[in-house]
């Protein structure tokens, strides 16, 4: 084998690799030491996204499509996989915050879905007749559920006719971090004024790692025949095999509904791949549980400090390669709608959640309301991000909600995943029953919240 330079195929990868970790590094350091940009809140990743963006459109070095393309289709499923994995607390199920976040999560995509096809569907009848009707079903996809997801539904869009679907997703995913970054900072400057929010709050949090937060009771150690953190990566890889094959298997089985319905369910079923490993995940979880009560397995093998290190690099790549994978020229003849979208996206999400917050965390409302729009609009990042610069200590349960929340939100939220598959051949149906989907959900999160406890304001 040749190992020369002469060898593209042997170290492309690294060169990309290394290309995108020296601008996730130069990305940290303009974030640190320009104020205007650590003012601006906006993530690391997402900077250091716009920055590879700029030098592929400049052609300054050469960045690989494909492999951009690769890496954020990978890097959300392996994010997945790694949260899917974590043992979960054990919390009193009476206070229901957990499905609280859930339902609001996905009234919010819901939000997001109406208000994306109202938009895409008037331009389709009068504006633009040729525009894709179900375009404004990624408003949901791009703010609600980042690039990761934004370029895997825009890419099965893309192949259902939608000419430059995949950018125009991605695009609307990057304008969802400025719209968490530009509105959550104005938002908070507001507070700010008001006095209701530390001010000058410009550094980040620094913290340390102690025993009990990286080893749990029961743990297997730290190093021993083999690295822990070679175990966590190891389960992370093998679930997400068994994902593929899982995948490949339901595909395989799908062309026995014939050869239109094949093509579409294959589409969506790639598409969603990392939901497929993030409930394999779960079911690994369990089994482990399960084998640890019986006593056949007699130390825990997942580590959850090191599997949310593991999430975090994957979805820092994926963003980083998602937004530095638009392609500006697909946008040609659809500045109209990405505008329209983006800025509807943002006011109208924000309205919703201040309505909404007030009712669902009445002892936390702000903290509630700003950690969840910025991952409405951006991702669970984002959302941390701002609310750091309300509750820095994380003394209200606010950030556990983003992440209890999510975990709920996917059996809430598998109506609007159908939808998806649906909405291209049948956008004004798909609107319809995205009304109806909602009341549903505004029905579920008043009985959740006349069942739930009052939350404390802080954590004791």
């Amino acid at each position: 084998m040749d190992f020369s330079a002469a060898n593209t195929e042997l170290w492309n990868t690294i060169i990309q690799a290394g290309m995108i970790a020296g601008i996730l590094l130069i990305a940290n350091v303009l974030r640190r030491k320009i104020g205007l940009v650590r003012k601006s809140l906006m993530p690391t990743s997402v900077l250091g996204g716009f920055l590879l963006l700029l030098i592929r459109v400049s052609r300054l070095v050469p960045v690989s499509i494909p492999f951009l393309e690769m890496v954020t289709y990978h890097g959300i499923a392996l994010g997945f996989i790694a949260l899917s994995l974590r043992t979960l607390s054990r919390k009193d199920p009476a206070s229901m915050d957990g499905p609280k976040s859930g339902a609001l999560i996905v009234s919010c995509y819901v939000i997001q879905g109406i208000t994306g096809l109202v938009i895409t569907l008037a331009l389709s009848y009068t504006l633009m007749p040729d525009l894709f009707k179900a375009a404004g079903v990624l408003l949901p996809m791009g703010y609600g559920q980042g690039p990761g997801q934004a370029n895997n539904i825009g890419t099965v869009y893309e192949n259902l006719g939608f000419a430059g679907g995949r950018s125009f997703a991605l695009s609307i995913a990057a304008a969802g971090f400025l719209s968490a970054c530009v509105a959550g900072i104005i938002y908070l400057n507001i507070l700010n004024r008001g006095g209701m929010a530390p001010k000058n709050r410009t550094g980040e949090i620094a913290g340390s790692v102690t025993v009990d937060t990286f080893q749990d009771q029961g743990e297997i150690p730290v190093s021993e025949s083999i690295d822990k953190l070679s175990i966590q990566a190891a389960l992370v890889l093998l679930t997400y095999l068994a994902a593929y094959l899982v995948t490949r298997f339901l595909n395989f089985s799908a062309g026995f509904l014939g050869e239109g319905a094949a093509k579409m369910t294959g589409s969506l079923l790639w598409g969603f791949n990392f939901l497929v490993g993030a409930i394999l995940a779960v079911i690994l979880r369990n089994i482990f549980g399960g084998l640890r009560r019986s006593g056949l397995m007699t130390r825990q093998y997942t580590n959850n400090y090191l599997l949310s290190r593991i999430s975090g690099l994957a979805f820092d790549l994926m963003i980083i390669c998602g937004i530095a994978a638009i392609e500006i020229s697909d946008l040609r003849g659809l500045w109209l709608p990405f505008i329209l979208l983006s800025l509807a996206g943002a006011v109208v999400t924000l309205f919703y959640l201040r309505w909404i917050c007030k009712k669902i965390y009445p002892a936390y409302y702000l903290e509630g309301l700003l950690s969840m729009y910025g991952m409405m609009t951006g991702t669970i990042s984002s959302g941390i991000i701002l609310l750091r610069e309300l509750d820095p200590d994380y003394r209200t349960p606010a950030a556990d909600n983003l992440v209890a929340g999510s975990a709920f939100a996917v059996p809430f939220g598998i109506p609007i995943l159908a939808l998806i598959g649906i909405a291209p051949k049948s956008p004004a149906m798909t609107f319809f029953v995205l009304a109806g989907l909602g009341i549903y959900m505004v029905f579920l999160l008043v009985f959740l919240v006349k069942r739930g406890k009052p939350e404390s304001s802080v954590i004791p």
